[in-house]
């Protein structure tokens, strides 16, 4: 039985591995992987999210007053805007040339992953009332930590926007933002999802599928104990192919994938992809959720035409299909997403700023992006490659 939330202990935690992975993943629930004891503990463990980054980890924990854990907040202080996909460097620079410091800062998020999900981590087995107290005092620590930290401002990015209300009802000034997810309606395989597309779309998608097979790529799917430790070096090889291309930083380390896959394999769809040799030539990595597949890394050797729409986006719709899963979430940006069937979504994320000055400044600037941004979403949706419904 969960214990009374009308005495509770707030802490701050350095090290996620001094909290118990049972009492963490009892409030982080078992829906979305990236919030789970294991994945955050995999980016401290491998140095990937740690304090030489820029990522220092600063956990919120709500402790019973016999120890268990009733709530928690991923949360860290940050000397940086890096890894986070909500960008706040106009914010920075317009503080710093006035005269403040806006870094350091604090970001409750998932280090380099831009995925909607909890970050008010509450036991679901408390009482309604009771899982309210709990979140108002996780956000009232969060404001707090502002004051004791002595920091510019607080950012909570990719919250449900259950939490993004209530987070705005604190007081916390409001951001939106766009994605593109795949939907999936009850499709019976990728053939029916082909179906639902115009006919210039759909001839589209099966060209550059059929010219993926015609180049002798082979692609694999593979999850579990299929995912051996050569795939993930090949898969780091590719990872670090693809942040030089983009004058990117890596900022996950060899030791991050190897970790993920010996403590979450069955979470995991790797999606290899292999040439005519049988040589590894390119491979996308996705997390499994409940409800969703979420696509997170990609890298390639070398040029192969549209592979990357295949081992990203298709496979990914083929795989959901399959399992009944309700949507893709392919990670951030990329218009060109929507004619492969994934359509726009606003994202969300919510931000406490100290200062006043600055709080004014950016809560003008947020009055005007929001409208801004669903008129650029109602633009995006009419480039829908989906047939308009038929009433008959």
């Amino acid at each position: 039985m969960p214990e009374s939330a009308d005495t509770t202990i707030l802490e701050v935690v350095s090290d996620i591995a001094q909290i118990p992975s049972e009492g963490w993943n009892a409030c982080a629930g078992s829906g979305d992987p990236f919030v789970r004891h294991a994945f955050l503990k995999a980016l401290e463990a491998s140095g990937s999210a740690v304090a030489k980054r820029g990522w220092l980890p600063q956990h919120l924990v709500l402790r019973g007053d016999n120890g268990g854990v009733l709530g928690a907040v991923p949360l860290y202080l940050k000397g940086h805007s890096y890894g986070e996909y909500v960008f706040d460097w106009a914010w920075a620079d317009a503080y710093e040339r006035a005269g403040g410091a806006y870094y350091p800062k604090l970001q409750s998020a998932v280090p380099f992953t831009p995925v909607t999900g909890p970050r008010l981590l509450i036991r679901s087995d408390l009482p309604p009332r009771k899982q309210a107290h709990v979140a108002d005092t996780l956000i009232a620590g969060l404001i707090r930590a502002v004051q004791e930290h002595h920091v510019s401002s607080l950012h909570v990015t990719f919250p449900r926007e259950s939490e993004w209300n209530r987070l705005g009802e604190h007081g916390f000034l409001r951001r939106l933002g766009i994605q593109y997810h795949f939907e999936n309606p009850g499709y019976r395989d990728f053939h029916d999802f082909l179906d639902a597309l115009s006919s210039r779309k759909r001839k589209q998608i099966r060209r550059e599928r059929r010219e993926v097979v015609e180049s002798g790529v082979t692609i694999r799917r593979l999850t579990g104990a299929d995912i051996q430790p050569g795939h993930w070096e090949a898969f780091y090889d590719f990872y670090l192919a693809t942040a030089d291309k983009r004058w990117g930083f890596p900022y996950l380390t060899p030791e991050f994938f190897e970790e993920i896959g010996e403590t979450m394999a069955e979470r995991i769809l790797l999606v290899m992809a292999e040439d005519a040799a049988g040589r590894p030539v390119a491979g996308a990595l996705n997390l499994i959720g409940s409800e969703a597949l979420y696509g997170r890394n990609w890298g390639c050797l070398d040029d192969h035409r549209f592979l990357h729409f295949e081992a990203c986006y298709y496979q990914a719709i083929e795989y959901a299909i399959e399992a009944g899963l309700k949507r893709v979430e392919a990670g951030a940006q990329g218009e060109h997403k929507i004619q492969r069937g994934y359509l726009p979504v606003l994202t969300h994320s919510a931000h406490w700023i100290a200062d006043p000055a600055l709080e004014r400044g950016v809560a003008d600037f947020l009055e005007r992006e929001r409208p801004a941004v669903r008129a650029q979403l109602a633009a995006l949706m009419e480039h829908s490659p989906y047939r308009a419904p038929d009433y008959g």
